[in-house]
């Protein structure tokens, strides 16, 4: 069912300022790779995808063999929260890109344990926005949506550099933030939880949207557009991250892809739907 549901884009990592003035690349989870023609934002990434029996049994390590493949370039690597499928290939992205690391205390906490170069990371402010040469990211107080069965998993803050490679438990979300980027013309807002806080969303062109565990918020997607008046919402987090990023994609359990897609069409938005790696020009 997702497969007919895919909007077909051309090949990722080659802009074509043709197109449009900024290219979303959706990274699988709630990964993407925002670029624009000065500036390259890569949000929550997570292509190391560890497999279910590891996930649950033992160490997360990083795949750096596909953090060199698939993020060839990034000026700015933005965290949303700490839990391992946003915020465990962030330092090695910006390490080997040369990027900056941006997130919160927790997300600090992360990338001390993974080694990362803390003066190029940016522990900001919620509400205040950081100049990102010609372009902005601000980053917004929000909260995690209740994922699995109504229930929000790992809860909790880092006081301390978890152990390293980390187990699933040593990374709980922490500060939980969305991302709002300026660059080009083009508002971007990435929510990469399904939940928020109504007075702490800003106005937005594209919408990157948290698909997984938005049953568990009355009106979750209505009430979203209502408020943020986007023209497109890109889906996120839909897929099955306990695969290679290479296979083909299939939905996690329990969440409605083609659902989503009418509430976003009722909403008055352009739904594109996108495979991981692959990429939409807007």
């Amino acid at each position: 069912m997702i497969r007919r549901l895919l909007t077909r884009p051309p090949p990722p990592f080659h802009l074509e300022p043709s197109r449009g003035k900024v290219r979303f690349t959706f990274m699988g989870t709630a990964g993407f790779v925002v670029q624009g023609q000065s500036r390259t934002f890569v949000l929550d990434p997570y292509v190391s995808r560890a497999g279910l029996w590891r996930t649950a049994f033992g160490r997360l390590p990083v795949d750096a063999e596909r953090v060199r493949r698939y993020f060839p370039e990034a000026d700015e690597v933005l965290i949303g929260h700490s839990h391992y499928d946003h915020a465990l290939d962030g330092p090695a992205v910006a390490t080997q890109t040369g990027a900056r690391l941006l997130g919160s205390e927790d997300t600090r906490q992360i990338a001390s344990a993974a080694g990362f170069d803390l003066s190029r990371f940016v522990t900001v402010t919620p509400r205040e926005p950081v100049e990102c040469g010609a372009a902005r990211a601000t980053a917004w107080p929000s909260r995690h949506g209740k994922a699995i069965f109504g229930r929000i998993p790992f809860p909790g803050r880092l006081t301390a550099p978890p152990p390293w490679p980390p187990r699933i438990g040593d990374l709980p979300h922490g500060e939980v933030l969305h991302w709002h980027m300026e660059l080009d013309g083009v508002r971007v807002l990435h929510i990469d939880s399904a939940d928020y806080f109504e007075e702490a969303l800003a106005p937005a062109d594209v919408l990157l949207l948290c698909a997984v565990g938005r049953q568990y918020r009355q009106d979750y997607t209505r009430n979203l557009l209502e408020r943020v008046r986007p023209r497109v919402v890109i889906p996120c987090h839909w897929d099955d991250f306990s695969q290679p990023i290479e296979a083909p994609p299939r939905q996690l359990p329990g969440v409605d892809v083609e659902g989503f897609v009418e509430e976003i069409r009722a909403g008055g938005a352009q739904p594109v739907v996108l495979a991981p790696l692959q990429s939409w020009w807007g």
